[in-house]
Formats: structure tokens, C-alpha cells, sequence
């Protein structure tokens, strides 16, 4: 289907129909459907369909799911729909035991205090960041420490690099990443390596996209990617890319995803800033130095990327958006969804913005959105004010936590 959907926009057999629900531009190139997007987006942001009951105990990554999105494409909502996502959020936090559940009175889960806390901080305004009670959640993220080194996703849940992940991503944007709650976490991601190179999501799993980005991500945060070896990494990461759709599939012998547009693109993106020389600083929470890419380092290495980004970009334009109303999608034959549209987004940002010096982008340069930080997936500006924000309150463990 994947193939067929390619040759179809390619061949320009269809060129008068797809460029008139808007795939194509004047000139027949492929084209980012932005004010439909933006359409779909803005709806699920004020009511949602009966559908939606099964994903109740997700409300806060409905919320950032949608406003990442937005975001991505220059349409955050007006001030008073984004106060009424705090309050969504505020009714899902809970007090005292720290963390946000997936709805108002669900037990408290590191995925969505993770979504929770991105949404927040892309909304940005001081109203949103002074609601999160940083006590109460790291004394949750405490008792949420697994003595493996790892994190639990809830209180006698699973550990595994999810977990993990979710909780130093949300410690360090909140600048409260302390000893406490670093001590043995890169030797539990460093354990659950496999030997295809990539990462699994516990010791001695199959590498997955997901986990292989989360495991990354958490030993970017805490200055720990000199023990992982990126060649075998990226070696795993490119051959998740598959040669005629042009996107990724999550791990070996799977369909492609538009989803992994992030798990795998992002994960890329952060495997070549390290390669390249790149350093991650706690202190700005983002690569202190990017090489830029001359001409005829181009030439040899292929691109700014490992991967074929304009591929990339081409399955996610021409088989990620949904005709003729917009929302993005795993693929054609699968319907639009928050989620999908969320990563698949993300993907374009993850390629386009590798080389700040020059932006790569496929089909009309309309279709660009904005950068992204790969390691949290949030704007990158709100990333830094963020940090900005929460580097004025006390961050030693001393401080922050409250023994009962």
C-alpha cells in the first residue's frame, strides 16, 4: 500500500485530484497540509468522540499529543483554551503523593507525568509552570526507584528504560535531577544493550525504537554515551529504515510506522550530534556545538544524516497525511490519530532541523516546521525557558524532599 500511495502521487497520473485535496502544490510538489492539520488538531482540543473512551486514563498526552503539534506548526490555541488545558492537567496531578495519573484520581504514572510535564512546558506561561508541586514529585520519582538503578512506571509496576526515561527527562527539565535519583540509572540502561546494537526495554529484550530513544535520551541527559557504541547503534538504527517506503519500522521484521519517524529519526539525530562532536549540556539542556556540514562532507557522508531524510520526509508526506482532512497516520489503510500526528510531525522536525545551516526539506519549502530539542521533543525554546524558569527554585535533594 505504502508503494502504491508513492507511485501514485509520483507518477502524475493523479496530479489534478491530489492537488486538489491539497497533497501537491501549483507546482506538483508534495506538500504539508497545514491549515488541515491545524483544523483536526484544534477539534480534538475541544470535544472528542465516543472513540476516545479507551484512551481515558490518557488524557494528559491527548493534551500533549495535540498542543506539540500545534506548536510544531505555529498554531498553539488562544490563552484561554491553553488555561483550560492547566486545568485539565492541575485535576490530573496528584497531592500529596506527588505525579499525575492519566485522569483526575488515577494513580499516579510516570507516561503521563511525563506528557504532563512536556505539555506544560511548551505552554510555557508562568501559570503552567508554577503548577507542578516539585516536592511531591520527586518524592514519588523516589519511590518510584527500583534498586537496579531503574524506575518503576508506577507503584508496583514494571521497570524498565520507559520508566527510566520519563523520570530523568522530566527531572532534568524541572532542575531537579539530583544524585538521589541518578545513582545506578545509566548502569540499568547500559544493561538492557542487545546485541543487535540497539537498546530493548529491560536486560535481555529485543531492540526496539521506543526504548532505543529513551535509552539514548536518559545517558545523553546524564553524560553517559561514551560507553555505548554508535556505530553498532546506528548501524541497527539505518536498517530500520526500509528502502521503498522510505520510513521506519519499529525493530527487525516489522511493517513500517509513521510513529518512528520520531523513535527511530530522533534517535538518529542524537547519534549524529555525538559523532559529530557534539556536547549535551545540563546546563542548557541541549547540544552546546553543531558542526555544520560543508559541501563535500555532504558528498561523502551522504547528507547532514545517516538515514535518506528525504525519503524519510517523502513516506511521511505522501503516506503519513490523511486525505482529504488532514491528521497524520501509521500508514495508508490506517486511520488519522493524535498520537501519529504527533510523531509523525516530529519526525519532519527531527530531519529538516539536523543542520541548523541549512534546513533539508522535502517538496515545497512551506513544508518545514519548527526545530525541535530530540531529546525531550519539545520546541527547543521551550526547553530553554523552561530551564530558565525552574534553575530559580532548589534543586539539592535536601531541599526537595520531605521525609513523612
Amino acid at each position: 500500500a505504502c508503494a502504491r500511495t508513492i507511485y501514485e502521487a509520483l507518477s502524475g497520473e493523479n496530479n489534478r485530484r491530489l492537488a486538489s485535496v491539497g497533497l501537491l502544490d501549483d507546482a506538483g510538489k508534495p506538500r504539508l497540509m497545514r491549515e488541515k492539520h491545524v483544523t483536526y488538531l484544534q477539534r480534538g482540543l475541544a470535544s472528542l468522540s465516543a472513540a476516545y473512551v479507551s484512551l481515558d486514563a490518557s488524557r494528559p498526552w491527548l493534551c500533549y499529543w495535540i498542543l506539540h503539534s500545534l506548536d510544531l506548526l505555529d498554531a498553539l490555541p488562544s490563552p484561554g483554551v491553553l488555561e483550560r488545558c492547566c486545568e485539565t492537567l492541575e485535576r490530573c496531578q496528584n497531592t500529596p503523593e506527588g505525579g499525575f495519573g492519566g485522569g483526575p484520581q488515577q494513580l499516579s504514572h510516570c507516561a503521563p507525568t511525563y506528557a504532563a510535564i512536556l505539555a506544560l512546558c511548551l505552554i510555557g506561561s508562568e501559570r503552567a509552570l508554577t503548577l507542578v508541586d516539585r516536592c511531591a514529585l520527586y518524592s514519588f520519582f523516589l519511590a518510584v526507584k527500583d534498586a537496579s538503578g531503574g524506575f518503576r512506571m508506577h507503584d508496583d509496576g514494571e521497570v524498565d528504560v520507559r520508566g527510566t526515561y520519563t523520570v530523568v527527562a522530566v527531572a532534568a527539565l524541572l532542575n531537579m535531577l539530583t544524585p538521589q535519583l541518578a545513582a545506578g540509572v545509566a548502569e540499568y540502561v547500559l544493561s538492557c544493550r542487545s546485541y543487535e546494537g540497539g537498546f530493548g526495554g529491560e536486560p535481555g529484550n529485543e531492540a526496539h525504537g521506543g526504548y532505543v530513544f529513551c535509552a539514548l535520551a536518559t545517558l545523553v541527559i546524564l553524560d553517559r554515551t561514551a560507553d555505548v557504541n554508535l556505530d553498532s547503534l546506528e548501524r541497527w538504527l539505518c536498517r530500520r529504515q526500509m528502502t521503498v517506503e522510505g520510513g521506519f519500522q519499529g525493530r527487525a521484521n516489522k511493517l513500517v510506522d509513521g510513529c518512528y519517524s520520531f523513535w527511530q529519526g530522533a534517535t538518529l539525530a542524537i547519534v549524529e550530534r555525538l559523532r559529530r562532536g557534539s556536547k549535551f549540556s545540563l546546563a542548557t539542556l541541549d547540544f552546546t556545538t553543531t558542526t555544520t556540514l560543508h559541501d563535500q562532507q555532504r558528498d561523502v557522508l551522504g547528507g547532514a544524516y545517516a538515514c535518506d531524510e528525504l525519503a524519510l520526509q517523502q513516506y511521511i508526506l505522501l503516506c503519513g497525511q490523511q486525505l482529504p482532512d488532514g491528521g497524520l497516520r501509521d500508514k495508508p489503510g490506517k486511520p488519522r490519530d493524535y498520537y501519529h500526528t504527533c510523531y509523525c510531525l516530529s519526525g519532519l522536525a527531527a530531519v529538516q532541523h539536523f543542520d541548523k545551516a541549512d534546513n533539508l526539506v522535502y517538496g515545497s519549502r512551506e513544508n518545514i516546521v519548527r526545530r525541535i530539542n530530540p531529546v525531550f521533543n519539545i520546541r527547543a525554546e521551550k526547553v530553554r525557558k523552561s530551564l530558565a524558569f525552574f534553575s530559580a527554585f532548589p534543586s539539592t535533594h535536601g531541599a526537595l524532599f520531605h521525609s513523612p
